[in-house]
């Protein structure tokens, strides 16, 4: 009953016309706009708060970059965490990356899989502060725009010299935007190039979990599936993010590999996402004789008027004051 519920929300969301939508879900729209009218209120006062410093702001001795979003799901959060913890490792540096551990700690298991062999470290709980608080009790920190340590830490002008270090040097934060008890240094937001804003409204009317001025707020913001018009599919089965599959879910795509089956000559393939996967890797077995491909994602910066990957680097090493020796300038 919920997942339909999601479903319909998530139509409403998205729909460029109520006068399109079936009556059940124009029957809907009241409800969802004082529920929406009513999270505006409570976002509202929340900034308000923090902005008055009612509530404590805590502040990191490493800088801090969040990685976030305005409307829910799917805008490549994770694709972006993994691609900035790379690039600190790459400059012997010892990410720290942290998480709420929402939906089972899926998007968590993804990045461990994708990172193992690097330095980096995971961090998970409600409470960011605290979780880092306790790691950098732990492990040690290091302050990333010293030369002084970069002499030590690059004596011999190789990276892997520092890749054993075990002492943090950046905190990112995976789903933080609406985080606001946590100082940090860099605000990324990532925008869905397929769905933007959908109908411009706050939850749960509409996609946003902030209006659209908090845009103010970030450093930079970065439009993902920038290269896509459009999905080309046979056909397919939507799930709400972090979603649960239950054995009435294998059942219904069963049944729609069984119509597809008999439409096509070639027996139809599923295609699933990797956190789908790292949520219930059982799904592929219970899916046979049927091939599951799982789609992994890796964040790509395509060059747009003068801007490319080295220069985006180059974004976060500057706005960091990050020093780095000779060898690993180019």
């Amino acid at each position: 009953m919920m997942e339909k519920l999601r479903r319909v929300v998530n139509e409403i969301a998205y729909a460029q016309t109520l006068s399109h939508l079936p009556p059940l879900h124009r029957s809907l729209v009241p409800f969802l706009s004082i529920a929406s009218s009513l999270y505006k209120l409570a976002v509202s006062l929340r900034c308000s708060l923090y902005q008055r410093r009612f509530f404590q702001l805590h502040r990191l001795p490493v800088p801090v970059i969040s990685v976030g979003n305005l409307s829910w799901g799917g805008n490549g959060k994770t694709p972006m965490v993994e691609f900035i913890a790379l690039c600190f490792c790459h400059y012997g540096i010892s990410p720290l990356v942290l998480s709420r551990g929402y939906g089972g700690g899926d998007e968590v298991n993804m990045l461990r899989r994708h990172l193992l062999g690097t330095p980096t470290k995971f961090g998970v709980g409600a409470n960011r502060a605290a979780v880092a608080s306790r790691f950098i009790q732990k492990y040690g920190y290091v302050d990333i725009g010293k030369s002084s340590w970069h002499e030590k830490q690059y004596l011999d002008e190789k990276v892997q010299d520092s890749v054993d270090s075990e002492k943090i040097g950046v905190v990112v934060l995976d789903d933080a935007m609406q985080h606001w008890s946590l100082w940090r240094d860099l605000d990324i937001v990532m925008v869905n190039g397929l769905t933007l804003w959908g109908n411009l409204q706050l939850l749960p009317r509409g996609p946003l979990r902030e209006p659209l001025t908090a845009l103010r707020r970030a450093d930079a913001v970065v439009i993902h599936h920038a290269d896509l018009m459009g999905a080309l599919y046979v056909d397919r089965i939507d799930f709400s993010d972090h979603h649960i599959f239950h054995a009435r879910d294998i059942e219904m795509i069963r049944a729609k590999l069984g119509e597809l089956d008999g439409k096509f000559v070639p027996k139809p393939i599923v295609v699933m996402t990797e956190k789908d996967y790292d949520r219930d890797p059982e799904i592929l077995k219970q899916l046979h004789p049927f091939k599951v491909f799982v789609l992994c994602s890796a964040l790509k910066v395509l060059p747009y008027r003068g801007s490319t990957e080295d220069s985006f680097k180059k974004f976060l090493k500057d706005h960091l004051k990050l020093e780095l020796p000779p060898a690993l300038r180019h």
